[in-house]
């Protein structure tokens, strides 16, 4: 690498010698003094741009196993003039002699041209080297991407495996405490005074608990893999049908619930069924001292719809929005709100499984809003109206 490096300032000395020679010839021979000037100028300098670049090229981004190249470049620009000089020479058409200057010129300009070259040629080839480095790594990093997708979803059906395998094997021990304590309490409740009966009330209340634990964290372990293929949902219909369903305990709290038109989206509909069964009923649940206040909506957001369930109830605080999600979190003890801690987690789970988004705006004792988005199944000319129309009579009141 030494070896190559060497030749370009050879050059540059030899090209810059010239120059001098050349300008000592001019002025020995006719004693013109502007004339040896130029010579020096128009010759010297090329040398010495030789040699600068011999200084420049140790310290620049190109590295040595490049030098060669740039060499060869220089060569073949002298090598081109000297071909050019040789065919003015062989050509008899041609009558015009190429002074020693000329031609000094010229050898200089070719090779300064054929350094260029090899200059810009190196620091091409760098480049391409570094876009080739740059998409290795790239190229790497979505290998390693997409093992780490594969490993987590192979550990996410591992866990879905290990939770649905718990829980079922759970659910007999449970049936057989449930079944003695009422057998225990069938057969000697006459005997037991008033703390027994409490005992055998708290424990049955905590069976009946630990059942709907296990029961939600069934349904949560199976809505990857037990869930229905997606086709066009008509989210009226859902609604209406989950209405239905909670038609005693709307009457029973003296609930209403207004709607809007809502939209035919891309889903499974027995899981979108329990998305909303389960936000309307905690918007019911935890609506506080007074009747709930329910309000269904959706919204056109690109290519998917963003649905709401706003109610007026006890809110949630801020620091608590995020843990709400997540299972076995709750906002209120069991003895303030029953509930298994699951409801809100399934229902994000359900929400991700359709690639959309759960959330909720919300302020403690002012209301909640949460929100979902879905992705839409057909366009649809018959937007949802941003006027709010109440629900059929027999479903919006306990009235």
């Amino acid at each position: 690498m030494s070896r190559w490096h060497r030749v370009i300032p050879a050059l540059g000395f030899l090209i810059l010698l010239g120059a001098i020679g050349r300008a000592i010839h001019t002025l020995g021979s006719n004693g013109i003094l502007l004339e040896a000037i130029l010579d020096l100028l128009l010759i010297g300098s090329l040398g010495a741009v030789m040699l600068y670049s011999w200084a420049w090229l140790p310290g620049s981004d190109i590295p040595p196993r490049f030098y060669p190249r740039i060499v060869t470049r220089v060569a073949g620009g002298i090598a081109v003039m000297a071909v050019v000089f040789g065919l003015r020479m062989l050509h008899p058409g041609v009558t015009v002699d190429f002074t020693f200057g000329t031609q000094a010129v010229m050898l200089a300009i070719g090779t300064l041209a054929g350094l260029g070259i090899g200059v810009y040629e190196a620091q091409n080839l760098i480049q391409a080297e570094l876009l080739e480095e740059k998409n290795d790594e790239l190229k790497r990093a979505e290998e390693r991407l997409e093992e780490s997708v594969t490993e987590l979803e192979a550990s996410n059906e591992q866990l879905e495996q290990f939770a649905y395998a718990a829980s079922h094997d759970l659910q007999e021990p449970l049936r057989m405490v449930t079944s003695y304590l009422q057998l225990l309490e069938n057969r000697y409740g006459d005997e037991l005074d008033e703390d027994g009966e409490e005992f055998i009330e708290f424990a049955v209340d905590g069976a009946d608990r630990m059942k709907g634990m296990i029961d939600g964290l069934l349904e949560y372990s199976r809505v990857e893999t037990q869930g229905d293929p997606f086709e066009a949902v008509d989210m009226d219909v859902v609604l209406d049908d989950v209405l239905t369903d909670l038609q005693f305990k709307i009457d029973e709290t003296d609930t209403e619930i207004t709607r809007e038109e809502l939209p035919t989206v891309d889903g499974d509909e027995r899981q979108l069924q329990q998305l909303f069964q389960n936000l309307l009923s905690n918007a019911i649940e935890y609506s506080g001292d007074e009747p709930p206040r329910i309000h269904v909506s959706a919204a056109r957001e690109g290519s998917e719809w963003m649905i709401s369930v706003r109610d007026e109830g006890v809110g949630i605080d801020a620091d608590d929005t995020d843990r709400i999600f997540e299972i076995f979190q709750r906002c209120h003890s069991t003895e303030e709100q029953a509930g298994s801690g699951i409801g809100l987690a399934l229902c994000k789970r359900i929400v991700e499984r359709h690639d959309g988004e759960l959330g909720v705006d919300s302020e403690s004792r002012a209301g909640s809003t949460f929100f979902f988005t879905l992705p839409s199944a057909v366009e649809r000319s018959d937007a949802p109206d941003a006027v709010a129309q109440p629900v059929e009579a027999n479903a919006q009141t306990g009235n």
